[in-house]
């Protein structure tokens, strides 16, 4: 009798770590359907493996949906342009600069400006749920996107007579120039197949 009860008192445990067990395994098992999702739909970008690594650390987030993968990508692409921003408004402190490169700064510095303006704007849209017709929130939102790129690659074209600050420059923004392509082109996806 007593060996029964301890059989019995066990039951419960080896039930609890039967179900540990098998939720583990379902966990590992979304959580690699996410990933593979999120390596699927950034093989149609232009910089598959940036955009896989900018987006794979938020796979439980995204889940397979393309309306919160392209979210996903317009938050991780502001954030870059925030901080890109940053960066060029210290290098524009830097001293010996002539005069045409002061200027070509200003300018990058105002593109730069306005490309995060713009992806604000996109994220607040894609974000909000509204009573706007789908179709146009998301044309607005390829503008604005398709917008902020023009201004990043904009950026260094003040910087024609200087090829070293121009590479400076452009080293600073390649980053972000790269994931608002990735962005748009996954926003375009999205908007695909909402048909």
């Amino acid at each position: 009798m007593e060996g029964s009860c301890f059989i019995y008192s066990l039951l419960p445990n080896i039930l609890l770590i039967t179900l540990l067990f098998t939720s583990s395994i379902s966990l590992i098992s979304l959580q690699e359907t996410n990933l593979e999702f999120i390596r699927t739909s950034c093989n149609l970008t232009s910089y598959p493996t940036l955009c896989f690594n900018s987006l794979s650390t938020q796979a439980c987030a995204i889940q397979t949906s393309p309306k919160l993968l392209a979210q996903m990508a317009i938050s991780v692409t502001l954030n870059k342009t925030r901080s890109t921003s940053s960066a060029m408004v210290k290098l524009s402190k830097v001293h010996g600069m002539t005069p045409i490169e002061v200027s070509a700064m200003k300018d990058c510095i105002e593109l730069l400006s306005d490309s995060v303006y713009e992806l604000q704007k996109s994220l607040g849209e894609m974000s909000t749920p509204g009573s706007k017709d789908i179709r146009f929130v998301i044309s607005d939102i390829q503008t604005w996107v398709s917008s902020a790129l023009t201004n990043e690659d904009t950026c260094t074209e003040g910087f024609v007579d200087d090829p070293k600050m121009k590479k400076v420059v452009r080293g600073k923004i390649v980053n972000a120039a790269h994931l608002t392509s990735n962005a748009l082109a996954l926003i375009n996806n999205y908007a695909s197949l909402r048909g």
